[in-house]
């Protein structure tokens, strides 16, 4: 694209700031609405997989991220009891590590000192409450009063995107897929080199991921009425009820636990838009279009990977509505693929009956799935 663009993104999450630093750094402005008053990202830690460290290099913070982090290159296969079944090495793209486990907070500090090196401007406390696409460009009221016109306004909002909202009504409001992820921070133990999953005869599994050298995670899903919500004052002891037929590092994880407050609880739901992803010169992208459950670790990954390859359509389009139209054809159908598989591996999991489909998309297996993801997005 000839001149640059003046871009607004509803967000300032993962895939948020990824994109406002990858289009500040190729010359456009770039403001970010954030509703939150600073970058606490919330949760535990996240999972970057090969490909999405492979844009963290592309955005110039890989060594920041790996450093903030833990890289590991071996997923381990553990029965409940905690021996190791398997060791499996987990694919590399274009030479970036394996993985990389970090703390939430600590990827948001990274990525948003990235975005304001880049030159973008991070508005915290504000949200967009009027929106008018006239199609040479959208007129944007903020909630601090403020107004202005932009070439292409980006919805990074999440889950529960207002801005989807706006698009499309109720049409595709997220879907809760019955299970729930429970994850705690403890003391990371020196055997927890990689993500190391305990599974067996049992009707969960439960995850180790380390996140810097002194923290790991533990992680686990198990199905749960959607009006469920953990006891304020025991969430600890009935998060070790549900994995009591776990022994080894899980066990010696769950013995670290003793404070209610530090469990996070979260419903697993999965959002489909399956109307074109962009209406005119608003777009979703991330979460807000395609979320999917976490079974493949790709969730932000995704995200990135929008931003990334959003930015890039730009530049080579003839129009911001060529561009979008060109960025949606080569997301969707991975994007897609990551929601289809994840949900496929959930219910394989779970001992949920799965569709033909879904049983399609298993033949591929987990190990298959981390190599089709490490292939050019």
């Amino acid at each position: 694209m000839a001149s640059p663009l003046r871009v607004l993104i509803h967000g300032g999450g993962i895939g948020g700031l990824s994109l406002a630093t990858a289009l500040a750094g190729r010359g456009h402005t770039v403001e970010v609405a954030e509703l939150r008053d600073e970058l606490d990202a919330l949760g535990v830690g996240i999972v970057q997989p090969s490909n999405a460290l492979h844009v963290m290099r592309e955005l110039g913070v890989l060594e920041e991220c790996l450093e903030a982090g833990f890289p590991w290159e071996v997923l381990t296969i553990c029965d409940p009891g905690g021996n190791a079944l398997a060791r499996i090495p987990q694919p590399r793209m274009g030479g970036a590590p394996a993985a990389n486990g970090i703390p939430r907070p600590a990827l948001a500090e990274v990525l948003g000192r990235a975005a304001a090196g880049a030159g973008a401007r991070i508005r915290f406390g504000t949200t967009i409450t009027e929106l008018a696409d006239d199609g040479e460009g959208v007129e944007v009221t903020l909630s601090d009063g403020s107004s202005g016109r932009w070439d292409l306004v980006v919805g990074f909002d999440g889950i529960g995107s207002p801005l989807r909202g706006r698009l499309y009504g109720g049409r595709f409001c997220p879907e809760y897929t019955g299970f729930a992820n429970w994850r705690v921070t403890v003391p990371r133990q020196p055997e927890v080199q990689g993500v190391v999953m305990s599974t067996g005869n049992l009707a969960a599994k439960a995850l180790l991921t380390p996140i810097t050298g002194e923290l790991m995670y533990l992680g686990a899903v198990f199905a749960e009425a959607e009006d469920f919500r953990p006891d304020p004052a025991r969430a600890h002891e009935q998060l070790a009820e549900r994995l009591s037929g776990f022994g080894g590092p899980v066990a010696g994880a769950l013995a670290e636990v003793t404070d209610p407050a530090t469990v996070v609880y979260s419903r697993i739901s999965q959002v489909t838009v399956d109307e074109p992803w962009h209406v005119g010169r608003v777009v979703l992208a991330g979460d807000a279009a395609h979320a999917s459950t976490p079974h493949l670790a790709q969730g932000a990954a995704m995200a990135v990977e929008d931003a990334l390859v959003l930015a890039r359509s730009l530049e080579g389009a003839d129009g911001v509505p060529a561009a979008l139209a060109a960025w949606e054809a080569r997301r969707r159908p991975r994007a897609m693929w990551v929601q289809g598989m994840s949900r496929a591996v959930l219910k394989q999991e779970t001992g949920t009956a799965t569709t033909p489909e879904e049983d399609e998309l298993l033949k591929v297996g987990i190990p298959g799935a981390a190599h089709v993801l490490v292939q050019p997005y």
